[in-house]
């Protein structure tokens, strides 16, 4: 039996809803739909019911110069600080923690790899990267641990950036970033409760490793593919790189769609491999393509 822990979350529930289809019993914890869920999954008696622990809690907002670090170092270490110790003294055998590529990189050159030395530059990133380095500091031998570094997941629930760029394009909206010639991995939920699934049912040895679709989309791409899918007509304007850094500086202090952040997210080159991780399941290629997953979320939206 598997216990999720942040199971009301968007991935926690998403993956909840897979097993529901396979019929495998799980049981979640969530802050929202149980009082003692902090004091739960620190007992090691409870979690000695189980096989697995597969933990998707942290707080995922990665904002850069925040002021406070304090709310991402609770979610994203000290909690997991507390449920891991609690799987180590219980006969639970396999713990699967939730952390990101940006525990690595906010910028990609090149193709990220999981050899990459990690320099994260956000409250987010860092303390993700310091539930990684707890994790691998207190390793058993008896215990398999597998920490997942995704790319940007995306499916139904999803909300941030994806949410913003699809109802710009279904409004008719022209788009117009069309001169940024850009890049990135995505991470279908699919693909992404496939590859935990496949995990725990197979032989995959404890380390870190890197999840996102086999293909890379580029803005134009998803601009086109959202189109598509509102059966609206694409158009995608190439307007001057000056002007649009203009209005993303006033962005900044004013509520219009792009700011400066945001622009940096929508034409950012950011490509990881999933090599490591397909290697060890032993397959060829993911079950989705990163089209197809798109499609596939952005077709929730229209429900």
């Amino acid at each position: 039996m598997i216990l999720i822990l942040g199971s009301n979350g968007f991935v926690g529930s998403n993956y909840s809803l897979y097993l529901d289809n396979l019929d495998i019993p799980y049981r979640g914890l969530s802050r929202s739909n149980d009082t003692k869920f902090y004091e739960k999954s620190f007992d090691c008696d409870f979690i000695s019911q189980f096989k697995a622990v597969v933990n998707f809690v942290g707080k995922a907002h990665d904002l850069k110069n925040i002021s406070d670090e304090e709310p991402y170092r609770k979610a994203n270490f000290d909690y997991l600080v507390k449920s891991y110790n609690a799987f180590l003294s219980s006969d639970a055998s396999i713990y699967i923690y939730m952390s990101s590529v940006k525990a690595v990189a906010d910028q990609v050159r090149g193709v990220l790899t999981e050899k990459h030395s990690p320099d994260p530059k956000t409250a987010y990133g860092r303390t993700k990267l310091q539930a990684e380095r707890y994790i691998l500091d207190n390793l058993h031998t008896d215990k398999t641990v597998i920490i997942l570094r995704p790319c940007m997941i995306h499916g139904p629930g999803n909300k941030g950036n994806l949410t913003l760029l699809y109802n710009i394009i279904k409004k008719g909206i022209p788009w117009p970033l069309g001169a940024y010639k850009n890049s990135r991995s995505f991470l279908s939920i699919d693909n992404l409760c496939f590859v935990i699934h496949e995990t725990l049912n197979g032989n995959v040895p404890t380390g870190i490793y890197n999840v996102a679709d086999d293909d890379s989309l580029s803005t134009a791409e998803l601009v086109s593919i959202i189109a598509e899918v509102s059966q609206k007509k694409s158009r995608i304007w190439k307007v001057s790189k000056s002007i649009i850094r203009v209005v993303a500086k006033v962005g900044n202090v004013l509520p219009i769609p792009l700011n400066e952040e945001r622009l940096e997210k929508l034409t950012e080159n950011y490509l990881v491999t999933n090599e490591k991780i397909k290697k060890e399941l032993d397959i060829e290629s993911m079950p989705i393509s990163a089209k197809v997953g798109m499609r596939k979320t952005l077709q929730s939206f229209e429900r």
